[in-house]
């Protein structure tokens, strides 16, 4: 199973200093967050998308490649990608670009964002999300398997003649999550195509996340990719630990209480009983995540928010060490004592798709429009 953190790479006053990070500080914080990441032995490290203050990181692309010079190990990855207000065009060639750099360690999870003004800043009508969603990525896919590519939809210029460059490593294209946290069409998406299913269930309770996880694995098995229980899932989380519950609570309480999403609403003990944020001790948190398999089933991806709402740097990195060295080992030996044969423990990288394309070219991910296909019939 797959661990690691993901940053919205918010600069947020600190409520207990007052101190207030630049955006160079900010940017330098989070590239430290990733390679404390590979150094502690999680896999993952995510950055989000934002366009607007109070948030750095409006070139995702540009920040792994400098992480990914870096680093050895770790896989890179975004929460999330733009597909309605970006360029599929763009995309197709920034991520293969990184993933050329990267030796193949990018995956990308594609969302329409939680900012509406950024729709007509990128010249974007935001009652068009969610069928930009649905074109851009048809396209998207299309750019990654297509040495040509001739197209014409309805929410972009057309193509003709068109050669994406550079192609995918060996051609094959980075796996691609679909994030979403209320949208039942993004899970069919997600689940007609054979992708990855993310939902980022930090800010919900785990009635609604069970309920969009199930519709996509439903979904899944529809469409012929296999069984509900072999779709392919990740969550988010959010956690802060200590030696004791109210010594967290204690020094979380400051910042969540200002923090600039859910600040100044709910109280902490009131938001840790309805989403599944966890402020307490490291058995605490094992038991805690360790629970989510139990309304979501057994899943492949577990992605950490550590940096939110002002945390100093020092604090993060600690709260990284303790969840690399104390949290996630126990975290994968329970997974999968529980998981059941013939559910992935991880989900496809790039050397599992290179296996794969050898044992099985036809598979989902190398086809353009697989939800098109049944079992036993041929494409077309």
């Amino acid at each position: 199973m797959q661990f690691g953190v993901f940053s919205i790479g918010d600069v947020t006053r600190n409520p207990v200093t007052g101190n207030l990070p630049s955006e160079a500080e900010r940017i330098h914080a989070m590239t430290a967050i990733a390679l404390k990441a590979e150094e502690v032995g999680l896999d993952v490290f995510a950055t989000g998308e934002h366009h607007n203050p109070p948030f750095v990181p409006s070139s995702p692309t540009t920040h792994l490649a400098y992480i990914a010079a870096k680093t050895s190990t770790l896989q890179l990855s975004t929460a999330t990608t733009l597909i309605t207000t970006n360029d599929p065009v763009k995309i197709a060639e920034d991520y293969a670009f990184l993933q050329h750099l990267s030796g193949g360690r990018v995956d990308l999870m594609l969302g329409r964002g939680n900012t509406g003004p950024v729709y007509p800043w990128f010249g974007k009508d935001i009652r068009d999300a969610i069928a930009l969603a649905v074109e851009n990525y048809h396209l998207l896919r299309r750019l990654w398997r297509e040495p040509v590519v001739n197209w014409e939809g309805n929410l972009r210029t057309p193509l003709h003649g068109y050669t994406s460059t550079p192609a995918p490593v060996e051609n094959i294209p980075p796996f691609v999550w679909h994030g979403s946290i209320r949208s039942p069409e993004i899970a069919e998406q997600a689940a007609y195509y054979g992708d990855g299913f993310f939902h980022n269930n930090i800010f919900w309770p785990k009635e609604h996340t069970a309920k969009m996880v199930d519709l996509y694995r439903r979904r899944f098995a529809h469409y012929g990719h296999g069984s509900p229980q072999q779709a392919i899932v990740g969550l988010g989380g959010h956690v802060f630990i200590a030696d004791t519950e109210a010594e967290a609570k204690r020094t979380f309480r400051p910042f969540f209480d200002n923090a600039p999403v859910y600040g100044h609403g709910p109280s902490l003990e009131e938001f840790s009983k309805t989403t599944p944020l966890t402020v307490g001790t490291v058995e605490q948190v094992i038991e805690r995540t360790l629970s989510f398999a139990e309304w979501v089933g057994d899943y492949q991806r577990q992605l950490f928010l550590i940096d939110h709402a002002g945390l100093p740097l020092e604090v993060v990195l600690d709260q990284i060490e303790i969840l690399g060295t104390q949290v996630v080992p126990e975290l994968r030996r329970r997974f999968e004592a529980r998981r059941p044969a013939g559910v992935a423990s991880d989900p496809p990288t790039f050397a599992s798709l290179r296996t794969l394309r050898h044992a099985d070219p036809r598979a989902a991910h190398f086809q353009v429009d697989p939800g098109q296909v049944r079992p036993g019939q041929e494409e077309g």
